[in-house]
């Protein structure tokens, strides 16, 4: 009987607060909720392939993702089959790094929350069970740390350190493997051939130095190890790109006029109208939209066709790049300078293209040093803003407290009580959750305000200022907010005693006490928190809303042929909001671990969820923008870190508050805040700088592709690569749906012509066009064409280079003789499973020796055609030249001042060139020139002396592959690729 009186107490409706009601009825509701949107999934996948199964038909090559059943749970054996190498191979890195840490986080988690129930929640319920009042305790505080006291809490202090331990173990493991992942994204032919790869970028390049010349002078300054193959410095477009965005805009605007005028095929009974100026549909003057959007795309395709004329003319930028001869010297390069700014610059590796943000390029250093004081300051109000829903949120995640002083709240909680606490559970996630999905947008674009250069850095400083917010405001601040509740609570309850001035005062000494129990009891709200986030990840999967959108938009507006393109493409996965919100979600669960293990348990549960729904995304329906090779990783690790310093100071601050700072036991707590600050130092010795820079081996050094100046220079690559996009991007042609085009004739008043054009959005096809107006072009969409093609989409994806892409495109397009000599490779898994890196191909015999002396009197296998028989005659290094190509008979130049320069020494192995006959070389020189040098100057960016020549490096033309033995995989012939010209567009 004494058992069952205390169960009773423990659920007695006389508890202390309705917590437990609010979080049973918040995971009643998201786990009845779930089931249903997964049944919905399952049902509609079938039937939708093109919102839940896009990649099946638009995938870059061979990068097809398995092939998936229709059954009701047809999905789920590709997830389980498909391991990581395959992943790599199809995902890239970045996805399977998000994949990674998803799994790492899961299997941490886990292990925490079996360490933490298994432990603690057994000695905090019978602690509170023989020493706390069953009035002042309810089922869920039962299970946490608040009411515990005396040595018990050092069970507690013991978790603390084993959780610091399997966090730092998890890392380590991880880490070995990511360092093993992007070493061998670095050795694998879709980076190896990229040409961004071989690329440094200089910016804040001086005003003198801002010339082709200049840059070459930057990297002589410094007698950088390898020279330059081509460099190119930006050029002003002034306000071109504004005004082709502007000019899209307006294409995207009167095509959505049409469509919704001539939905159905027939005319609406009104023509549209749009108002010019004022303000929330008062005032201004209205105008006819279509007339309106017509003459603002002729007046802006006029205003591009005169700027672009004048582009020529215009002033150098201050950022220009360089490409070297091979991947690695590029690496090297930017290496050794990663800490220097040779005359005032800053080198580093190029991004890839279409990663850039071309419009903060050219900022000066004023400019950017405004941009981000101004951009700080809106950041700073933006999050004081942002901060008045937690007030909000903390109101709702405390409403009994405030029911006693809330009239119909408190007649609410007594009439029913279980809406009442329903209410209170599901609200205050529910509202942080809305307010959640606009900060990151803000915080991007302010980011992009401050001067960001890439996409890839936008991802990062939004992971770091949104995980920054969210721990500051939803843990710190929004503890601080229920701390001055109950404080609050405390004084009113005085003062309704008619307690004296003095006497609230000195009962202001339980605050700590108060505190602590404050952050403590919110761990109810975090329970109710993870449950809805658990049901945003199953809502991800169902993609409920995209379908909503996209019904609602064809019923009531009509879908334009541009939008019904874009939209049958696989969207881009947003990895900085998803990041960020993992990580928030881990730092919660490692804050309250040891205080509230339920909430640890639930978030596990939650990770476990993520990381099957995410892996599902990632292979059948989301894409990543640009491939950074799993860059974020780093970031994430760090964050991570910081979440355990943040559960070891909570916990500082808890015993310290149970047993009083001058007693020293709270010492007991902090030696793991220490070992976390030495791993992470350990981390960036052992990991960092492998996971930045590819450093070569010797054999990978000396069997690297190495390009000529010659072929990099007569093929513009580096311009045609980097130039600015607006200087070659294609405007758009308006687009209309093919049965509404005989509709134009009512539309525009007057004679309608009827032509073809070339679509550069369909690969330079031709259609059929109207001409109305003042010659403006409306081209016609059947109802076929209306899906984006899979050719086009490859071509567009495509990771290879600019003239790579040219060369698969002339060769699919029966121009297979080009004259590009570059080489193209097929992607192949093994080389993320090998150990080491190598030749894509097997080097012949001959390329030693035709490294070393040169081509052969014979008509080499490799040597397709001879240039020019006594340039050709000049071996590639002499015995003379050495590392850096110097001469070790000139005196050696003296080091700059912290900088090693390679001097004239006997190089490593590595850099030195097989000995040469000697015979050989007295044989050549009866036809030599005699003086080489001053014929055939070197190039203008190799470092040399006045007094040594040399000859540049034809390029290497790679013999067929041949088949590994031992390996699982079979070689293939290599795939066409289709992209080309949207590789420039910086998208």
């Amino acid at each position: 009987m004494a058992t069952n009186s205390t169960v009773d107490q423990i659920f007695s409706d006389n508890s202390r607060t309705l917590a437990p009601a609010a979080v049973g009825s918040q995971v009643a509701l998201m786990s009845i909720v779930s089931v249903v949107t997964v049944l919905a999934f399952n049902l509609l996948r079938p039937k939708n392939k093109v919102i839940y199964e896009p990649k099946v038909k638009y995938h870059v090559g061979d990068k097809k993702p398995p092939r998936i059943s229709d059954s009701l749970l047809g999905w789920l054996p590709p997830l389980i089959r498909t391991k990581e190498p395959e992943l790599v191979d199809k995902l890239g890195l970045d996805a399977v790094t998000f994949l990674r840490f998803m799994r790492m986080t899961r299997a941490l988690f886990s292990t925490i929350a079996a360490l933490c129930c298994v432990i603690l929640i057994p000695i905090n319920a019978i602690y509170n069970i023989n020493h706390v009042d069953p009035t002042d305790r309810d089922v869920l505080s039962m299970l946490t740390i608040r009411d515990v006291a005396g040595s018990y809490l050092f069970a507690h202090v013991a978790v603390t350190y084993a959780i610091s331990a399997a966090v730092m173990f998890f890392v380590w493991r991880n880490w070995k493997s990511m360092l093993r992942l992007r070493q061998e994204w670095f050795r694998s032919p879709e980076y190896v051939q990229s040409f961004y790869a071989r690329t440094l970028a200089v910016t804040r390049v001086p005003k003198k130095l801002q010339s082709d010349e200049g840059i070459r002078a930057i990297f002589e300054s410094v007698q950088v190890p390898y020279p330059t193959t081509s460099v190119h410095i930006g050029r002003k477009v002034g306000r071109l790109p504004e005004l082709i965005e502007y000019h899209n805009t307006a294409v995207r605007e009167l095509e959505q006029v049409l469509v919704t005028y001539l939905k159905g095929g027939r005319i609406a009974k009104e023509r549209p109208q749009i108002r010019i100026g004022g303000f929330m549909g008062m005032g201004g003057v209205k105008k006819d939209a279509i007339d309106f959007y017509t003459a603002k795309l002729k007046r802006t395709e006029t205003a591009i066709e005169e700027y672009r004329l004048q582009i020529d003319t215009r002033k150098a930028e201050n950022y220009g790049f360089a490409s070297m001869a091979a991947v690695p010297y590029a690496h090297i390069v930017a290496n050794m300078l990663r800490s220097k700014h040779p005359k005032g610059t800053d080198i580093a590796l190029a991004p890839n293209p279409k990663d850039l943000i071309w419009a903060n390029l050219n900022k000066s250093s004023a400019e950017l040093f405004r941009n981000r004081v101004v951009g700080f300051l809106l950041m700073v109000l933006v999050c004081f803003f942002n901060t008045i829903p937690l007030f909000v949120i903390s109101i709702l995640a405390n409403l009994s407290s405030i029911a006693v002083y809330v009239t119909f709240l408190e007649n609410w909680a007594k009439a029913s009580p279980g809406s009442f606490a329903f209410v209170s559970g599901v609200l205050p996630p529910a509202v942080s959750a809305l307010f959640g999905f606009f900060l990151p947008i803000v915080m991007r674009f302010l980011s992009r305000f401050q001067g960001a250069l890439t996409h890839s850095r936008l991802d990062r400083a939004v992971v770091a200022r949104y995980f920054a917010f969210l721990v500051i405001s939803q843990l710190v601040i929004f503890t601080l907010i229920g701390v001055g509740f109950i404080a609050v609570e405390n004084i009113v309850n005085e003062i309704g005693k008619h307690a004296s001035f003095q006497e609230i005062v000195d009962k202001l000494d339980t605050l700590p006490q108060t505190i602590n129990r404050t952050y403590i009891d919110q761990s109810s709200y975090w329970l109710t928190f993870f449950p809805l986030r658990g049901f945003l990840v199953i809502f991800d999967l169902a993609q409920i809303l995209n379908l909503v959108w996209t019904s609602i938009k064809t019923r009531l507006f009509g879908r334009t042929p541009r939008d019904i393109r874009e939209w049958t493409q696989p969207p881009v996965f947003q990895y900085a909001i998803y990041y960020s919100n993992t990580l928030f979600m881990g730092t919660v669960a490692l804050v309250f671990a040891p205080l509230a293990p339920l909430v640890v348990l639930a978030g596990a549960i939650v990770f476990w969820l993520g990381s099957w729904v995410y892996k599902y995304q990632l292979m059948f329906v989301f894409v990543t923008k640009v491939e950074t090779g799993g860059r974020l990783w780093n970031m994430m690790v760090n964050r991570l870190l910081i979440s355990v310093i943040l559960m070891q100071l909570l916990m500082v601050l808890t015993i310290g508050l149970q047993y009083g700072f001058k007693s020293f036991f709270w010492l007991s707590t902090v030696p793991p805040i220490l070992f976390v600050v030495g791993f992470k130092f350990y981390l960036d010795k052992t990991f960092y700088r492998e996971f930045i820079y590819y450093i070569p081996s010797e054999d990978e050094l000396r069997e690297a592709k190495v390009h000529s100046s010659r072929a990099d220079a007569s093929g513009n690559r580096l311009e045609k690569r980097f130039g600015h996009p607006a200087l070659h991007a294609e405007l758009f042609t308006p687009m209309l749906h093919a049965k509404m085009m005989p509709l134009l004739q009512d539309v525009y008043k007057g004679r309608v012509a009827t032509e073809q054009t070339k679509l550069e959005e369909y690969g330079g096809q031709k259609m059929e066009a109207q001409v109305v107006g003042d010659g403006l072009k409306i081209a016609a969409v059947e109802q076929r064409d209306l899906e984006y093609d899979p050719a086009l989409y490859q071509r567009d994806r495509g990771e290879l280079d600019w003239d790579q892409q040219s060369i698969a495109s002339n060769a699919f397009f029966g121009n297979a003789n080009g004259s590009d000599a570059a080489s193209i490779y097929h992607q192949k898994a093994h080389y993320y499973n090998a150990s080491n890196g190598g030749r894509a191909s097997p080097a012949p015999t001959a390329y030693d020796r035709y490294m070393a002396k040169g081509p052969s009197n014979s008509q080499s296998e490799i040597e397709l055609a001879r240039l020019n028989t006594s340039i050709d005659q000049l071996p590639l290094l002499t015995e003379q030249q050495v590392y850096g190509y110097q001469d070790r008979s000139q005196p050696a130049l003296p080091p700059l001042p912290g900088y090693t320069s390679p001097g004239r020494m006997t190089p490593p192995t590595r850099y030195a060139s097989p000995a040469p006959s000697p015979t050989r070389y007295v044989a050549q020189s009866q036809y030599m020139p005699p003086s080489p040098q001053s014929q055939y100057p070197p190039h203008p960016g190799m470092f040399r002396s006045p007094t040594e020549g040399y000859r540049e490096a034809p390029l290497h033309r790679p013999q067929p592959q041949q088949h590994r033995q031992n390996s699982s995989y079979q070689d293939e012939p290599p795939q066409q690729n289709f992209a080309g010209r949207g590789i420039g567009r910086g998208y």
